[in-house]
């Protein structure tokens, strides 16, 4: 459940740190079933320049996820085949020096199933505090990197706590450059400034409410949730400095998608069997 916390709340901030617009598809196929898991998702960041080096960034972000479940399971499926999770973001953004900028935002967000009208169960309170130090294109510095450090709170958790976000990028030289920390970290080789391969590790996943709980083995289940760790190969195009499209495969070396009660206790696993994994899309970033 600690890679679904890390996972829920630092993924999406990272997005939202960098990219203005994203369009992306993933997919999960079951290697010893029919059962499929497939993403939709769409993100849009809006920045309005208050003063000098100061910005509002307004967001929105849409994932869809369609689970075909096509094997035999003791409840409904139908009911909890499409997951909808509908973000909203306002941030803020300022210079507090020369070497550092400052960053705050409020992530209130939708997740369920949306079969009935919306409850407070639908509803979770996202947010988090940033600092980066962003030396990229400080021509004096011998490595140019970028380092940000924030906390992130995510009320899906369930605990009334901050959690930390690190994240230190490292352009090595004309060839190589890395990026350590959570959610992904990768090595990345330049063929040259338009086409980039790295090796990668992260997470992926998502938490949501079912508006129609269920009664599996003798419990109720209200939450649904996966939860997985990934490594591979990826690969970016730049069409330009700021519009680039990417694709990333591997394999998962740890997941679980299981049904959950209201306490977020796991109910029934509906898998936990590690499978290919494909996500592709087009980004446009800062």
């Amino acid at each position: 459940m600690l890679i679904l916390v890390i996972m829920c709340c630092v993924y999406s901030a990272k997005a939202q740190l960098t990219d203005l617009a994203r369009l992306e598809y993933s997919f999960i196929p079951n290697n010893k079933s029919e059962d499929q898991y497939t993403r939709l998702r769409a993100l849009f960041n809006y920045p309005i320049e208050t003063s000098k080096d100061c910005y509002l960034v307004l967001g929105a972000e849409y994932n869809r996820v369609i689970l075909n479940l096509e094997d035999d399971y003791p409840f409904d499926t139908s009911l909890l085949e499409t997951i909808n999770i509908i973000d909203f973001s306002i941030g803020y953004t300022f210079k507090s020096s020369n070497k550092w900028r400052l960053g705050l935002k409020f992530n209130p967000r939708i997740a369920s199933t949306l079969t009935n009208k919306l409850t407070s169960d639908d509803f979770f309170l996202n947010g988090g505090v940033f600092a980066i130090h962003d030396r990229t294109k400080d021509e004096s510095a011998k490595k140019p990197y970028r380092l940000v450090l924030g906390l992130t709170y995510n009320s899906t958790v369930g605990l009334p706590i901050p959690l930390p976000f690190i994240s230190y990028y490292r352009r090595v030289n004309d060839n190589w450059s890395f990026n350590a920390g959570v959610p992904k970290s990768n090595i990345k080789y330049f063929f040259n400034e338009k086409n980039m391969l790295q090796v990668f590790t992260g997470l992926d996943g998502y938490f949501a409410h079912l508006q129609r709980p269920q009664q599996v083995n003798g419990k109720q289940v209200d939450n649904i949730s996966l939860s997985l760790a990934v490594g591979g190969l990826g690969y970016e195009y730049c069409f330009t400095k700021h519009l680039v499209a990417y694709m990333y495969t591997g394999y998962t070396f740890r997941l679980n998608n299981a049904l959950r009660d209201e306490n977020r206790d796991e109910v029934f696993k509906l898998n936990d069997v590690n499978a290919f994994y494909l996500r592709t899309g087009l980004k446009f970033k800062i």
